[in-house]
């Protein structure tokens, strides 16, 4: 009976891992758009920290009080989920896609060596959620951004779906967390 059970999950893991490799290079094949290409490696240089510094350090400015603890709130969380992620991707090690299949490449620099989960993706959501909070105007570009980073990060060959859907879900809870606390 285990060895069965042992059996049926192991040929479960298999067909999840040939349906997510599907969804990556059906979705990597989009880097042969130029337009797509240039549109998501900007995006993703956007999500290496590049908008999220830009706002720490201009939300003060331009959104008083609400703005400096927002900004504070902000290095908090980030701070919080870069030892989250990074003690998370050391302890899974999941090759990134480029590593591990034929017919994806890296379009992109990776920032570490491994792929789950995906830490543009966390941050995005986690940092989105606590913006949205402070300034709900901002929730139409925040969240259309946050969109983009999670599909740039398998388009480009860095991620697969479950590790930007496992990012997701790390940075809703971070940033709700958050919420919850302040």
């Amino acid at each position: 009976m285990l060895e069965e059970r042992q059996r049926l999950r192991e040929a479960r893991r298999r067909l999840w891992i040939e349906r997510e490799v599907s969804v990556a290079l059906w979705m990597h094949g989009a880097a042969t758009r130029p337009a797509v290409l240039l549109t998501l490696l900007a995006t993703s240089w956007l999500g290496d920290g590049a908008l999220w510094f830009a706002l720490i350090a201009t939300l003060p400015w331009w959104g008083g009080a609400a703005g400096l603890t927002c900004a504070i709130y902000m290095v908090a969380l980030g701070s919080v989920n870069l030892v989250f992620y990074k003690a998370l991707k050391q302890r899974i090690a999941r090759p990134r896609p480029f590593v591990s299949c034929n017919g994806i490449r890296a379009c992109a620099r990776s920032l570490d060596e491994f792929s789950f989960p995906s830490g543009h993706t966390m941050h995005a959501v986690a940092f989105s959620l606590l913006v949205v909070h402070y300034y709900p105007a901002l929730a139409l570009p925040l969240w259309g951004f946050t969109a983009l980073v999670a599909v740039s990060r398998v388009v480009l060959g860095l991620h697969f779906p479950s590790d930007v859907a496992a990012g997701a879900l790390i940075g809703w809870l971070t940033g709700m967390f958050m919420l919850v606390i302040i």
